[in-house]
Protein backbone atom coordinates (compact mmCIF):
# COMPACT_ATOMS: atom_id res chain seq x y z
CA UNK A 1 0.00 0.00 0.00
CA UNK A 2 1.47 3.33 -1.33
CA UNK A 3 -0.39 5.66 1.30
CA UNK A 4 0.40 4.55 5.03
CA UNK A 5 2.79 0.96 4.72
CA UNK A 6 5.37 1.13 6.59
CA UNK A 7 6.82 -2.64 5.64
CA UNK A 8 10.06 -2.00 3.43
CA UNK A 9 8.62 -3.68 0.57
CA UNK A 10 11.72 -4.39 -2.12
CA UNK A 11 11.55 -4.15 -5.21
CA UNK A 12 12.22 -2.24 -8.58
CA UNK A 13 10.41 -0.84 -11.68
CA UNK A 14 9.13 -4.13 -13.12
CA UNK A 15 7.39 -3.14 -16.72
CA UNK A 16 7.57 0.17 -18.80
CA UNK A 17 4.42 0.60 -20.30
CA UNK A 18 4.28 3.14 -23.03
CA UNK A 19 0.75 3.62 -24.27
CA UNK A 20 -0.35 6.84 -24.39
CA UNK A 21 -2.76 9.02 -21.85
CA UNK A 22 -5.48 11.07 -22.81
CA UNK A 23 -2.78 13.59 -22.53
CA UNK A 24 -0.73 14.34 -25.74
CA UNK A 25 2.05 16.26 -25.90
CA UNK A 26 1.69 19.15 -28.24
CA UNK A 27 3.47 19.10 -31.60
CA UNK A 28 7.27 21.25 -30.91
CA UNK A 29 6.82 20.60 -27.29
CA UNK A 30 9.93 21.97 -25.43
CA UNK A 31 11.50 21.03 -22.20
CA UNK A 32 11.05 23.63 -19.86
CA UNK A 33 9.59 21.65 -17.37
CA UNK A 34 12.59 19.73 -17.38
CA UNK A 35 11.14 16.29 -17.57
CA UNK A 36 13.59 13.23 -18.54
CA UNK A 37 12.12 13.06 -22.06
CA UNK A 38 10.79 16.16 -23.82
CA UNK A 39 7.08 16.56 -23.83
CA UNK A 40 6.54 12.72 -21.86
CA UNK A 41 5.82 12.54 -18.01
CA UNK A 42 7.13 9.14 -16.92
CA UNK A 43 5.10 8.14 -13.63
CA UNK A 44 5.68 5.48 -11.55
CA UNK A 45 2.62 3.80 -9.94
CA UNK A 46 1.26 0.70 -8.48
CA UNK A 47 -1.97 -1.22 -9.25
CA UNK A 48 -3.85 0.09 -6.34
CA UNK A 49 -7.46 0.70 -7.19
CA UNK A 50 -9.57 2.76 -6.90
CA UNK A 51 -6.38 5.21 -6.58
CA UNK A 52 -4.11 4.26 -9.28
CA UNK A 53 -4.15 1.60 -11.67
CA UNK A 54 -3.23 0.49 -15.30
CA UNK A 55 -6.07 -1.47 -17.15
CA UNK A 56 -7.03 -1.06 -20.65
CA UNK A 57 -3.84 0.25 -21.77
CA UNK A 58 -4.94 3.63 -19.72
CA UNK A 59 -4.22 4.89 -16.05
CA UNK A 60 -7.24 5.10 -13.94
CA UNK A 61 -7.89 5.86 -10.71
CA UNK A 62 -8.24 9.26 -8.52
CA UNK A 63 -4.75 9.58 -8.58
CA UNK A 64 -4.49 8.97 -12.37
CA UNK A 65 -7.10 10.52 -13.05
CA UNK A 66 -5.91 14.50 -11.38
CA UNK A 67 -2.46 13.58 -13.01
CA UNK A 68 -3.75 13.30 -16.62
CA UNK A 69 -5.83 16.76 -15.63
CA UNK A 70 -2.68 18.28 -14.46
CA UNK A 71 -0.56 16.74 -17.85
CA UNK A 72 -3.10 17.52 -20.41
CA UNK A 73 -3.06 21.43 -19.12
CA UNK A 74 1.33 21.28 -19.51
CA UNK A 75 0.57 19.41 -23.02
CA UNK A 76 2.68 16.31 -21.79
CA UNK A 77 2.27 12.84 -22.73
CA UNK A 78 2.11 10.35 -19.90
CA UNK A 79 4.23 7.76 -19.59
CA UNK A 80 3.23 5.04 -17.18
CA UNK A 81 5.84 2.45 -15.58
CA UNK A 82 4.16 -0.28 -12.96
CA UNK A 83 6.32 -1.09 -10.01
CA UNK A 84 5.61 -1.72 -6.51
CA UNK A 85 5.74 1.29 -3.33
CA UNK A 86 9.14 0.63 -3.21
CA UNK A 87 9.70 0.85 -6.65
CA UNK A 88 7.85 4.12 -6.99
CA UNK A 89 9.77 5.69 -4.52
CA UNK A 90 13.64 4.31 -5.66
CA UNK A 91 12.47 5.69 -9.36
CA UNK A 92 12.01 9.31 -8.22
CA UNK A 93 15.01 9.14 -5.62
CA UNK A 94 17.36 7.59 -8.83
CA UNK A 95 15.43 9.77 -11.61
CA UNK A 96 14.60 7.27 -13.48
CA UNK A 97 11.28 8.71 -13.40
CA UNK A 98 9.72 11.98 -13.28
CA UNK A 99 7.24 11.66 -10.96
CA UNK A 100 5.15 9.12 -8.28
CA UNK A 101 1.39 9.20 -7.83
CA UNK A 102 -0.74 6.76 -5.57
CA UNK A 103 -1.55 8.86 -2.43
CA UNK A 104 1.93 8.94 -1.17
CA UNK A 105 2.52 10.52 1.83
CA UNK A 106 3.65 13.32 2.88
CA UNK A 107 6.62 13.11 5.44
CA UNK A 108 9.78 14.98 6.65
CA UNK A 109 12.22 11.96 5.63
CA UNK A 110 10.69 11.54 1.99
CA UNK A 111 11.29 15.26 1.75
CA UNK A 112 14.91 14.80 2.10
CA UNK A 113 15.46 12.62 -1.07
CA UNK A 114 12.38 14.42 -3.22
CA UNK A 115 10.42 17.10 -3.94
CA UNK A 116 6.75 16.92 -3.04
CA UNK A 117 3.60 18.98 -5.04
CA UNK A 118 0.96 20.56 -2.95
CA UNK A 119 -1.66 18.17 -1.91
CA UNK A 120 -4.25 17.01 -4.33
CA UNK A 121 -6.47 15.71 -1.60
CA UNK A 122 -6.06 14.95 2.08
CA UNK A 123 -6.78 11.34 3.67
CA UNK A 124 -8.98 11.01 5.97
CA UNK A 125 -8.97 8.49 8.94
CA UNK A 126 -11.75 6.14 7.36
CA UNK A 127 -13.17 3.64 9.01
CA UNK A 128 -15.37 0.13 7.62
CA UNK A 129 -18.07 -0.48 10.02
CA UNK A 130 -21.48 -2.89 9.95
CA UNK A 131 -24.56 -0.76 8.88
CA UNK A 132 -26.26 1.01 11.61
CA UNK A 133 -22.63 1.03 14.01
CA UNK A 134 -21.54 4.22 15.23
CA UNK A 135 -17.60 4.86 16.35
CA UNK A 136 -16.99 8.62 16.30
CA UNK A 137 -13.79 8.80 18.69
CA UNK A 138 -10.75 6.83 19.76
CA UNK A 139 -12.56 6.12 22.62
CA UNK A 140 -15.37 4.64 21.22
CA UNK A 141 -12.85 2.39 19.90
CA UNK A 142 -11.94 0.71 23.84
CA UNK A 143 -12.32 -2.78 23.75
CA UNK A 144 -13.31 -3.30 19.98
CA UNK A 145 -11.69 -5.82 17.16
CA UNK A 146 -10.12 -3.46 15.23
CA UNK A 147 -8.49 -4.78 12.03
CA UNK A 148 -6.13 -3.50 9.35
CA UNK A 149 -3.62 -4.85 6.65
CA UNK A 150 -0.07 -6.24 8.35
CA UNK A 151 2.79 -2.84 8.53
CA UNK A 152 0.34 -0.37 7.56
CA UNK A 153 0.30 2.43 10.09
CA UNK A 154 -2.72 2.01 12.07
CA UNK A 155 -1.35 -1.18 13.91
CA UNK A 156 0.32 1.10 15.71
CA UNK A 157 -2.28 3.21 16.51
CA UNK A 158 -4.93 0.19 17.34
CA UNK A 159 -2.32 -1.15 19.54
CA UNK A 160 -1.88 2.08 21.56
CA UNK A 161 -6.09 1.88 22.15
CA UNK A 162 -7.02 0.76 25.71
CA UNK A 163 -8.50 -2.58 25.61
CA UNK A 164 -8.65 -3.01 21.59
CA UNK A 165 -7.99 -6.37 20.11
CA UNK A 166 -5.66 -6.10 16.64
CA UNK A 167 -6.73 -8.36 14.06
CA UNK A 168 -4.01 -7.66 10.99
CA UNK A 169 -4.47 -9.08 7.89
CA UNK A 170 -2.49 -9.77 4.92
CA UNK A 171 -4.24 -7.42 2.62
CA UNK A 172 -7.58 -5.48 2.79
CA UNK A 173 -9.74 -8.66 1.54
CA UNK A 174 -9.71 -10.12 4.92
CA UNK A 175 -10.47 -7.36 6.89
CA UNK A 176 -13.84 -6.83 4.27
CA UNK A 177 -14.64 -10.52 4.67
CA UNK A 178 -14.34 -10.26 8.92
CA UNK A 179 -16.04 -6.98 9.06
CA UNK A 180 -18.87 -8.85 6.90
CA UNK A 181 -19.31 -11.53 9.11
CA UNK A 182 -18.96 -10.36 12.46
CA UNK A 183 -15.78 -11.50 13.23
CA UNK A 184 -14.28 -7.59 13.62
CA UNK A 185 -15.36 -4.60 14.51
CA UNK A 186 -13.53 -1.78 12.99
CA UNK A 187 -11.51 -2.07 9.77
CA UNK A 188 -9.35 0.72 9.09
CA UNK A 189 -7.93 1.04 5.36
CA UNK A 190 -7.89 3.92 2.77
CA UNK A 191 -11.56 5.54 2.48
CA UNK A 192 -11.44 4.99 -1.03
CA UNK A 193 -10.91 1.51 -0.53
CA UNK A 194 -14.12 0.82 1.49
CA UNK A 195 -16.26 3.07 0.01
CA UNK A 196 -15.22 0.82 -3.24
CA UNK A 197 -16.17 -2.59 -1.45
CA UNK A 198 -19.61 -0.92 -0.17
CA UNK A 199 -20.14 -0.53 -3.88
CA UNK A 200 -18.90 -4.01 -5.22
CA UNK A 201 -20.41 -5.99 -2.02
CA UNK A 202 -23.83 -4.48 -1.18
CA UNK A 203 -24.59 -7.71 0.68
CA UNK A 204 -22.09 -7.30 3.53
CA UNK A 205 -23.66 -4.47 5.06
CA UNK A 206 -20.61 -1.84 5.33
CA UNK A 207 -20.67 2.10 5.91
CA UNK A 208 -17.78 4.19 5.96
CA UNK A 209 -17.31 6.29 9.48
CA UNK A 210 -14.66 9.06 9.81
CA UNK A 211 -13.08 9.50 13.13
CA UNK A 212 -13.13 12.82 14.78
CA UNK A 213 -9.29 13.30 14.75
CA UNK A 214 -7.19 13.18 18.03
CA UNK A 215 -6.33 16.46 19.59
CA UNK A 216 -2.83 17.65 19.79
CA UNK A 217 -2.89 17.02 23.72
CA UNK A 218 -4.26 13.36 23.16
CA UNK A 219 -1.64 12.97 20.55
CA UNK A 220 0.92 14.30 23.18
CA UNK A 221 -0.60 11.53 25.00
CA UNK A 222 -0.55 8.97 23.05
CA UNK A 223 2.07 9.79 20.14
CA UNK A 224 0.68 6.60 18.28
CA UNK A 225 -2.55 7.81 18.28
CA UNK A 226 -0.89 10.38 15.29
CA UNK A 227 -2.20 7.73 13.04
CA UNK A 228 -5.77 8.21 13.49
CA UNK A 229 -5.76 11.75 11.73
CA UNK A 230 -5.81 12.36 8.74
CA UNK A 231 -2.22 13.00 6.27
CA UNK A 232 -1.05 14.93 3.40
CA UNK A 233 -1.25 13.19 -0.23
CA UNK A 234 1.69 14.75 -2.71
CA UNK A 235 2.68 13.59 -5.66
CA UNK A 236 6.80 12.73 -5.39
CA UNK A 237 8.96 14.07 -7.70
CA UNK A 238 13.02 13.73 -8.10
CA UNK A 239 14.88 16.77 -5.89
CA UNK A 240 16.24 18.22 -9.47
CA UNK A 241 12.66 18.56 -10.66
CA UNK A 242 11.61 22.30 -9.68
CA UNK A 243 10.16 23.74 -12.31
CA UNK A 244 8.16 20.75 -12.68
CA UNK A 245 6.87 20.70 -9.57
CA UNK A 246 6.30 23.97 -9.30
CA UNK A 247 3.92 23.69 -12.05
CA UNK A 248 2.19 21.02 -11.24
CA UNK A 249 1.21 22.50 -7.71
CA UNK A 250 0.13 25.82 -9.66
CA UNK A 251 -2.29 23.47 -11.33
CA UNK A 252 -3.68 21.51 -8.58
CA UNK A 253 -4.55 24.54 -6.97
CA UNK A 254 -5.94 25.61 -10.31
CA UNK A 255 -8.11 22.50 -10.17
CA UNK A 256 -9.32 23.54 -6.29
CA UNK A 257 -10.17 26.46 -7.43
CA UNK A 258 -12.25 25.69 -10.36
CA UNK A 259 -13.71 22.63 -9.18
CA UNK A 260 -12.23 20.35 -11.18
CA UNK A 261 -11.07 18.60 -7.81
CA UNK A 262 -14.33 18.20 -6.69
CA UNK A 263 -16.07 16.65 -9.27
CA UNK A 264 -13.34 14.32 -9.61
CA UNK A 265 -13.31 13.27 -5.74
CA UNK A 266 -16.94 12.65 -5.83
CA UNK A 267 -16.44 10.43 -9.08
CA UNK A 268 -15.19 7.88 -6.76
CA UNK A 269 -17.07 7.92 -4.46
CA UNK A 270 -15.07 10.92 -1.71
CA UNK A 271 -16.50 13.63 0.32
CA UNK A 272 -14.74 16.10 -0.30
CA UNK A 273 -15.45 17.83 2.97
CA UNK A 274 -13.55 15.25 4.04
CA UNK A 275 -10.58 15.18 1.12
CA UNK A 276 -10.52 18.48 0.56
CA UNK A 277 -10.20 20.54 3.39
CA UNK A 278 -7.20 20.54 5.15
CA UNK A 279 -6.89 19.67 9.03
CA UNK A 280 -5.76 22.48 11.50
CA UNK A 281 -2.68 20.02 11.87
CA UNK A 282 -1.98 19.59 7.89
CA UNK A 283 -0.13 23.31 7.57
CA UNK A 284 2.49 23.38 10.33
CA UNK A 285 4.17 19.85 9.27
CA UNK A 286 5.48 21.18 5.79
CA UNK A 287 6.04 25.40 7.55
CA UNK A 288 9.88 25.48 7.27
CA UNK A 289 10.66 22.08 5.98
CA UNK A 290 9.92 22.39 2.24
CA UNK A 291 7.26 25.22 2.21
CA UNK A 292 7.17 28.87 3.02
CA UNK A 293 6.56 29.64 6.81
CA UNK A 294 3.48 31.44 5.55
CA UNK A 295 1.98 28.41 3.09
CA UNK A 296 -1.07 27.72 3.07
CA UNK A 297 -2.58 24.21 1.90
CA UNK A 298 -5.38 24.33 -0.75
CA UNK A 299 -8.33 23.81 -0.47
CA UNK A 300 -12.27 24.64 -1.31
Amino acid sequence: MSRTAVLAVSGVLVAALTACSASEAGSGATNDLGTLEPGVLKVAIQPYAPYTDYKDRKLTGLDSDILNAVAAKLKLRVEPEVTDFAGMLAGVQSRRVDITVGGVAWSADRQKQGLFTDPPYYSPPAMAVKSGKQYKTVADLANLRLGTVEGYVWVKSIQAVPGAKLQAYPDGNGVIDDLGAGRADVGFLDPLIIIAAQQARPDLGLQTEYLTPPTDADIQQHPAYEYFRSYMTSFYLPKQATALEQAISKEIRAMYASGEMTGLVKKYGGDPAQFLKPAPHIAPLRRGVDRPQDWTPPSI
